[in-house]
């Protein structure tokens, strides 16, 4: 009865996390370069059952022999072990503003492959975004859209002096004379990297470092400048796992209703003493 409980109160649990990783899809529907997460769920180990019964053995002592006999399996519950980020490309939205710039996939030898954009946060630790919706600050530095440093090719924040400028195909500003090739990251494995708030990414300790693209044996990419890349999240199919998450989370609810009436019944009714 108790195992019941545990069941029905996993598969809650499960969908609701299924239901949060769901919702934030859809609150960054309209994110330049928001990758969504896709909840993976995995059931705990089953276990086998066996009756525990005996049967006499024709001795002068009538010895009790023990007989397990197996029933099957039973599945105690699941859960949600992981969300992992989506990283196939978004559909582009032109913009005509100079300063936003897409990244294109190209070739990419390794299956989970992945490219960025660098970036350099508040502590001077660097990260990697989708988001190319770049600006730039009142001290001529090109910034992302929460105010850190776009990283070059080098590592170095990218300084316009306030000047327009090009950036062509292959990733290179052009800005007075000066070609300055944007930085341009390559994971090997971008599921290895941990997604943090505001459209970044950062490197796990115990992955494999990323590279520069540009370095990276058979990687190819394109920028197109004046579009961005738009979030790859289908809004329309978001709703609906929406709604059958829902739905599993309250039929779990039902069954866990139902196990409570039927304890209530065991200890009001049936264990009464009279």
């Amino acid at each position: 009865m108790l195992r019941g409980y545990y069941t029905a109160a996993s598969g809650m649990l499960a969908q609701q996390r299924r239901q949060e990783a769901l919702s934030n899809n859809i609150a960054n529907a309209q994110t330049p370069g928001y990758k969504q997460d896709q909840a993976t769920l995995k059931a705990f180990p089953e276990m086998l059952l066996q009756r525990m019964e005996t049967q006499n053995v024709p001795t002068g002592r009538n010895l009790n022999k023990a007989m397990p006999a197996t029933i099957g399996s039973i599945n105690s519950g699941v859960y949600v072990q992981e969300t992992i980020p989506d990283f196939s490309q978004g559909d582009l939205q032109e913009t005509g503003i100079t300063t936003d710039v897409a990244l294109i996939n190209g070739n990419m030898p390794d299956e989970n492959g992945g490219l960025f954009f660098t970036l350099q946060n508040a502590d001077g630790e660097e990260r990697m975004t989708r988001n190319g919706n770049f600006t730039v600050d009142g001290q001529g530095f090109l910034v992302s859209n929460q105010g850190y440093y776009v990283l070059d090719q080098t590592g170095n924040p990218i300084q316009t002096n306030g000047m327009e400028f090009n950036v062509t195909e292959e990733g290179t500003l052009q800005i007075d004379g000066q070609n300055i090739p944007l930085g341009i990251a390559y994971a090997q494995d971008a599921n290895a990297l941990i997604k943090e708030g505001e459209n970044l990414f950062r490197i796990d300790e115990d992955a494999d470092p990323v590279m520069d693209a540009r370095a990276a044996a058979g990687v190819t990419f394109s920028i197109q400048q004046g579009s961005l890349e738009g979030s790859n999240v289908d809004s329309m199919r978001a709703m609906t796992e929406m709604m059958e998450a829902y739905r599993s989370f309250e039929t779990n609810q039902k069954v866990l209703k139902a196990y409570d009436i039927s304890m209530e019944k065991a200890v009001n009714e049936i264990g009464r003493v009279r």
